[in-house]
């Protein structure tokens, strides 16, 4: 009796993937990290050059509340901007497709060689993808401008997404001078949860892309650790040469 091979090896676990939030994890990694890094430098400055608690407190607020607005509206326009740009070129492939057809089908040739495809399965794939426009289009769609339906994002949830994680990383720099009477103390709780965060984030970004927890949160702390000391020290020369 012939051995049947099994269509699945079952002694190894199936990783699934990320999944549909993928496209977003770069806003979600970039809006908790920018409001965490820039927060903090600028509760640094102002607490070196001077203000009071009160003042530091009013400062982090306006910069936590700025940075979101900016973030979500720069997200906004730049991934709407970007689908602007997609659809006009994908117009532009159709015109191709549709006057320059023979063009189009070269490229495509051209493509799959150099994925490896060769001899008569090169043919093959060619006459395939090629024998409807619309599937040459979507064809195209992946191989020349890499892009695939599903991971095409949303202005919308760009926007929420890295406005309301830039929130969430403002408030360790913001919430202690809530309730401290002297910006020195609040300066050091603020950083000691600002470094907490930077970590986690630098972890928990591990966890998507495999890499080691412990140096990714390092690099992560290390990078905002010299930023914070540099614009505290800036501040204070500001407070000694002004001030």
């Amino acid at each position: 009796m012939a051995y049947k091979e099994e269509p699945y090896d079952l002694t190894k676990p199936y990783e699934p993937h990320v999944g549909q939030s993928r496209q977003y994890w770069r806003d979600i990694i970039l809006g908790v990290n920018d409001g965490l890094v820039s927060t903090i430098l600028l509760v640094a400055v102002v607490v070196g050059g001077g203000l009071t608690t009160s003042q530091v407190l009013l400062t982090a607020i306006g910069g936590a509340i700025a940075g979101a607005i900016s973030m979500g509206a720069g997200e906004y326009l730049a991934t709407k901007s970007q689908a602007e740009v997609l659809d006009r070129e994908l117009k532009l492939e159709r015109d191709h497709i549709r006057d320059h057809r023979e063009m189009e089908v070269d490229q495509l040739r051209h493509m799959l060689t150099e994925l490896g495809i060769g001899g008569a399965d090169l043919e093959e794939a060619v006459s395939i993808f090629s024998n409807d426009d619309e599937r040459l289009l979507n064809s195209m769609k992946v191989m020349e401008f890499g892009v695939v339906d599903s991971e095409e994002r949303s202005p919308y949830a760009a926007m929420v997404a890295s406005a309301l994680f830039f929130v969430a990383g403002s408030l360790p720099a913001v919430l202690p001078f809530a309730f401290v009477d002297s910006p020195q103390p609040g300066f050091a709780i603020a950083a000691v949860l600002t470094a907490i965060g930077l970590y986690v984030v630098g972890a928990v970004k591990s966890l998507v892309t495999k890499t080691n927890p412990v140096s990714a949160g390092f690099e992560n702390l290390m990078i905002a650790g010299v930023g914070g000391i540099v614009a505290y020290f800036i501040g204070y020369l500001f407070d000694q040469v002004v001030g």
